[in-house]
């Protein structure tokens, strides 16, 4: 069997290892400063890379094609390039035809245009093919296991098909009104790495709306479906409601019949009010109108006036400025602990990246909306906590 083996395992290795990524050099990948929850490097290294495009940019997969951009590309030069209507394209993008891309970006395509070949610089013709391991697999123990007759042996090996490309295909996703790379990470369970990686994304993960960014599938999974409220698993019924219990005996009856009148308590006095011990302090003062929800709300978001002061919950470093595609501001404050706080829908933003604050600290105001309010997050990494158990 372990004849068997070595081919499986050479087969597979050559099936996951395309092409090393291009360099993006404006690109910070290392995001283990945002504090031990943010070291996804372990994660990263189990994804694909994003297989090398042709001479003209292009990526092909089955069911849609892609374009890497060059430095100084732009959407109308993409479209000269291929030979495709530049508006047309721009449009399909959500970006103008004349703004320069980074170097790294990804394009997507409306139309399918020649599929890349050794003509345009591909290593195979055609479309990324989907990895069937089990064919593989399958193949490789038959060539090992069998023991072929002499005359069976003389007969001529069938010919080689050509080497097609092979990969996984990433999920294509549109950025929607609102999102940024956080949230879409979480929709996925893709580290924020690997995507920026994937999309040329610059070192303030700036994404816009209508962009198309290619999540790699290693480990990747559709968004789930989000129940509603009392929907769901049942309630498993809990053990002491199994059986009734014993009906109490006059030998176990509480002394609830005693004369004896209890000591008074000492006077000790008014109590000093007690200090909070919660982690964090409010952001702001206000009402919760959202509440935590994993899958469907990250955080809790509160009731506040369009201006009103923004504080920091706890001393910190500011790990992230950025803004969301709707253009309202976020700030990421990273904690000694690892936890970091994320605040949202802000404006006239106090801090920058790497400032240290202190709680209470005011870091931003709120954005004017219907309604206007803060949406505020506790998270250990990429895993979100409920921030009402960090508040008073």
């Amino acid at each position: 069997m372990a004849i068997g083996q070595r081919p499986i395992k050479r087969m597979m290795m050559t099936g996951a290892a395309v092409v090393a990524l291009s360099a993006c050099s404006d690109f910070d990948v290392d995001l283990r400063g945002l504090g031990n929850g943010f070291d996804t490097s372990d994660a990263v290294q189990s994804l694909p890379d994003r297989p090398r495009p042709d001479d003209r940019g292009v990526i092909s997969y089955p069911n849609y094609q892609v374009v890497v951009a060059r430095q100084n590309d732009t959407i109308r030069g993409i479209a000269i390039r291929l030979g495709l209507d530049a508006q047309a394209l721009a449009d399909f993008n959500g970006i103008a035809p004349d703004v320069i891309l980074r170097q790294g970006e990804i394009v997507a395509l409306p139309a399918r245009v020649a599929e890349p070949s050794p003509a345009t610089g591909a290593i195979s013709t055609g479309p990324i093919q989907p990895l069937d391991v089990t064919a593989i697999a399958t193949s490789a123990l038959d060539r090992a296991d069998a023991n072929p007759a002499p005359a069976a042996a003389a007969q001529p090996a069938p010919a080689p098909t050509p080497n097609a490309q092979r990969g996984t295909e990433p999920i294509r996703h549109q950025v929607q009104r609102g999102e940024t790379v956080f949230s879409i990470s979480r929709l996925y369970n893709v580290p924020v790495t690997a995507i920026a990686e994937w999309n040329g994304l610059d070192s303030e993960f700036t994404i816009r709306e209508n962009q198309y960014l290619l999540i790699p599938q290693a480990g990747a999974t559709p968004p789930a479906r989000v129940s509603a409220p009392g929907a769901g698993t049942q309630t498993p019924v809990p053990p002491s409601a199994a059986t009734p219990l014993p009906e109490a005996s006059s030998a176990t009856a509480p002394a609830a019949a005693s004369t004896t009148t209890a000591p008074a308590a000492p006077d000790l006095g008014t109590p000093a009010p007690a200090t909070s011990s919660a982690r964090f302090a409010m952001p702001l003062q206000g009402s919760i109108i959202r509440a935590y929800a994993p899958g469907s709300n990250e955080g809790i978001d509160i009731s506040a006036a369009a201006g009103a002061e923004v504080r920091a919950a706890g001393s910190g470093t500011v790990a992230a400025v950025t803004t969301d595609t709707s253009g309202g501001g976020i700030v990421v404050i990273r904690h000694n602990d690892g936890l970091l706080t994320v605040y949202t829908q802000l404006t006239d933003l106090a801090v920058s990246k790497d400032d240290s604050v202190s709680q209470g600290q005011v870091i931003a105001k709120v954005r004017a909306g219907n309604p206007s309010f803060l949406h505020f997050e506790v998270r250990r990494g990429l895993q979100s906590l409920d921030p009402t158990d960090y508040l008073p």
